[in-house]
C-alpha cells in the first residue's frame, strides 16, 4: 500500500473523537476523507450505506477476512463483526488524500502496529469516567445498561492511552479542535524519511 497518510482517532465511546473528525473534515486544506468501516451487522434507522458504513453479510464479512481484504477487523460481538476494507484505503489515497479514521482503540492500535511509519494515532481522553457517562446520559441514545457497559469498557480503553503517539484531552471542545488541528496539520506536512 502506497499513498497518503493515515491518521488515527481513537477514544472511549463519548470522549468526543467524532466531534473533532467531523471537524477536521471541514478543514480543506489538510485534504482528509473519512474512512468508512464496514459492519456485519444491521444498519439503523439513520445510518446510511457508504456514508456510516458499509452494511455487508456476515458471510460475506467472513469471506473477506480469508481473502484478507482487511486492514484490521474484530468481533465486538457473538456475529457483530468490523473492519477497515484495504480497497477503502486505496480509494481515498487514489483521490490523493490523507485517510482519518473515527475508530476504536482496538482497530486503531492494529492500524499503528501494521503501518507505523505511514500513522498518526491520537488518543481523545475525556475530562474523567464520571464526565464520560454524563455525555452518554445526554445523548439519550442508549439504555441504562448500553451506558454502564461503555463506561465499564472505557476503563479499560483508559489504560491503551500511552500507547498512542499523542493524546489531547477533551476537558474544553474548542481547545481539543485547535490542538487536533495543529497535530493533523504538522503530521500532513512533514516529509517521510
Amino acid at each position: 500500500m502506497k499513498g497518503g497518510k493515515l491518521i488515527v482517532f481513537s477514544a472511549p465511546s463519548g470522549s468526543g473523537k467524532t466531534t473533532i473528525v467531523r471537524h477536521l473534515l471541514k478543514q480543506k486544506e489538510l485534504n482528509l476523507d473519512f474512512s468508512v468501516s464496514a459492519t456485519s451487522r444491521e444498519a439503523r434507522e439513520e445510518e446510511r450505506e457508504g456514508e456510516h458504513y458499509y452494511f455487508i453479510s456476515l458471510k460475506e464479512f467472513k469471506q473477506h477476512i480469508k481473502s484478507n481484504d482487511f486492514l484490521e477487523w474484530e468481533e465486538v460481538y457473538r456475529d457483530n463483526f468490523y473492519g477497515t476494507l484495504k480497497s477503502e484505503i486505496e480509494r481515498i489515497w487514489a483521490k490523493g488524500k490523507h485517510v482519518i479514521f473515527d475508530i476504536d482503540v482496538v482497530g486503531g492500535l492494529r492500524i499503528k502496529k501494521k503501518y507505523p511509519e505511514e500513522t498518526l494515532a491520537v488518543f481523545v481522553k475525556p475530562p474523567s469516567v464520571d464526565e464520560l457517562k454524563i455525555r452518554l446520559k445526554k445523548r439519550k441514545t442508549e439504555s441504562e445498561d448500553k451506558i454502564n457497559m461503555r463506561v465499564a469498557k472505557a476503563s479499560i480503553e483508559l489504560a491503551t492511552a500511552p500507547q498512542f503517539d499523542f493524546i489531547i484531552e477533551n476537558y474544553n471542545l474548542e481547545k481539543a479542535l485547535a490542538e487536533s488541528h495543529e497535530l493533523v496539520a504538522n503530521y500532513i506536512n512533514t516529509k517521510k524519511e
